[in-house]
């Protein structure tokens, strides 16, 4: 799963909580900030666990203001093994 997160993303804790939320559900994959504002969740692991993290991720920390969350389903590549933070 991918999810592009737009609104107030960034600056707000929106990656630690999206690392803290995705280890507590034993995901694989990154989350990282965009140049353009955004914030990008990929991870890896069974669907009804990353249906929880879609639901979170819409939902974001206190101090963000998601706006749109567009998701993209694809099959897990197997390239990740633990969730981490990202620099891109």
């Amino acid at each position: 799963m991918t999810a592009t997160v737009r609104g107030t993303v960034q600056g707000v804790g929106f990656r630690s909580f999206v690392l803290g939320e995705a280890r507590r559900l034993g995901l694989a994959g990154f989350v990282a900030n965009t140049r353009r504002g955004e914030v990008v969740v990929t991870a890896e692991g069974p669907r009804d666990l990353l249906e929880v993290l879609a639901e979170i991720v819409a939902e974001g920390p206190p101090a963000s203001r998601v706006r749109d969350v567009e998701l993209a389903w694809s099959e897990a590549t197997g390239e990740f093994d633990r969730f981490e933070i990202r620099f891109l």
